[in-house]
Parts: C-alpha cells; structure tokens; sequence
C-alpha cells in the first residue's frame, strides 16, 4: 500500500490561492508549464493516456492534453479540494472530456494494471514514505513500453537531516517524507524499471526560489495577501528563507527521475 504520513488534507482553499498566486493558475509547484516541458523534453504525448499522480489543482492535467495532445489524461490525488478545483477548472476550458479526476484516499493506485502509456508526477511524491511501494504500484498500472516521467523534491542524502533541513521541514507544515536521488533511483530499479535517469535541479530552483522570495517580500506581497492575509504570507516567508538556506547548501535537491517498463 502506498501510504502518506498524514492523510489529512494539507492543500485547502488557502493554500491553493497562495501557491497559484505565486506559481500560476493550477500550479501548485515550482516552474509553471515551462518546468512541466523540461520534465518532458523528448517525449511524445500524441495520442497517449496518461495518468498524473499528484495532480493538485490541475493545471499540468490540462498541459498535458492542450499543449502536448495526450488523448486522455487522468489527474489522481488524495485530497478532494484540489480535485474538486480541478474539475471546475477542466469544465470553464472545455477539456472535461480528454481528462478526467479522481480522488481516492492513499493506498493502491485505483486502476487496473497496464492502463497507461505514460505516468508523470510534478513535486508530489515526496509525501510518499515508502518509496518502493509507490514505484511497485506505478510500474503495475504502466503498460510495456511505457515511461514514468517527474520531478520531485529531495534530499541530497539519506539518514538523519541537517538542523537547518528540520526546521525548513517545521516550517512547511507538511507530510515530507524526503530521500535522495540514488533512494528513488534504486526503488525504481527494484520495481522493474529500465534506463533509470535523474537529474538535478537544485542550481535552477536555488535561484528561482530567490527570486519568489524577493517577489514576496515586495511586489507580490499586496496581491497575495488580498488573496489569503498578511499573516499567511508572512508565514510563507519565513518558509521561503528557511527553504533558501537548504537549496543553499544543496541539501534541498529538486531532482527529474525518468525510467521505462520494458515492452
């Protein structure tokens, strides 16, 4: 079973305005649609199915079929207020019949073996403990021949995190359940998965997130705070600058993983 470390939902109403404020409308992690291409750079969508795992607000599930022709994408993630601005958010831009959102509590995948062409994540699968539960789940619901593609957010290293990781974690407030590269790597590998490849994105992020951080501290802060008040983008500061230090000192490691099923 896959397994979050707290199944409560900890993306509501107030944070989804605050990370689509800052990321873009549907966007709930770091990039927009360009980081979204970078994931996917040499791959075909054309007329594929395709499931999202972790899709937030949907965003990236509608990417998939309006820019890059995916004949179906299916948008999955536990948490029903992300879902639910999803679907609102398919129906006003008319895709309600190329995706479809499910939410489902975690556990197994609800769907059936080899179902999809393709399985992509964006930054959500950090919330997962058990790393080759999850890629034992997403290698089922592959067909042969088809490739998991994602980004996520890791830690350079495993075993016990600095104190400045700590307290960044504390200040997320979130079911971080971080590894690194090589941990998601060998699970991978231990679930079947061929021609395994990761590839960092600390260097980008570190200086996308100062950037964010600047734009919160001082143009952004009154549009984000008619959004969702002061205090909680006062608290999402204190974040960011405790998120900086480890994208810093490179414990905080943004990683793209890419692997196949073979046929």
């Amino acid at each position: 079973m896959i397994e979050t470390a707290n199944a409560a939902p900890e993306y509501d109403d107030e944070a989804i305005r605050f990370l689509e404020a800052l990321w873009g409308d549907g966007y709930l992690s770091p990039g927009g649609p360009d980081e979204v291409d970078r994931v996917l750079e040499g791959l075909s969508l054309a007329d594929k199915t395709i499931l999202d795992v972790g899709c937030g607000s949907g965003g990236i599930t509608l990417h998939l079929v309006d820019r890059h022709g995916a004949a179906h994408a299916m948008g999955f993630d536990v948490e029903l207020p992300v879902v639910e601005a999803a679907r609102l958010r398919a129906a006003k831009r008319g895709l309600s019949a190329r995706v479809t959102f499910v939410q489902a509590p975690p556990g197994a995948l609800p769907f059936a073996d080899r179902s999809f062409d393709m399985v992509f994540s964006k930054d959500a699968l950090l919330h997962v403990p058990d790393k080759d539960a999850l890629f034992a789940e997403i290698f089922r619901v592959l067909k042969p021949g088809g490739v998991f593609a994602a980004s996520n957010w890791m830690i350079s290293h495993d075993g016990e995190p600095s104190q400045e990781m700590k307290d960044y974690i504390a200040a997320e407030g979130l079911s971080f359940a971080m590894a690194s590269p090589g941990r998601y790597a060998q699970a991978m590998r231990r679930a079947g998965f061929a021609d395994v490849v990761t590839r960092d994105r600390n260097p980008w992020y570190r200086e996308v997130a100062r950037r964010e951080l600047d734009q919160l501290k001082g143009p952004l802060y009154d549009k984000v705070a008619a959004a969702v008040g002061t205090a909680y983008v006062d608290k999402n500061i204190r974040t960011w600058e405790a998120m900086q230090k480890v994208l810093d000192s490179g414990e905080h490691r943004p990683t793209h993983l890419r692997g196949w099923k073979p046929g």
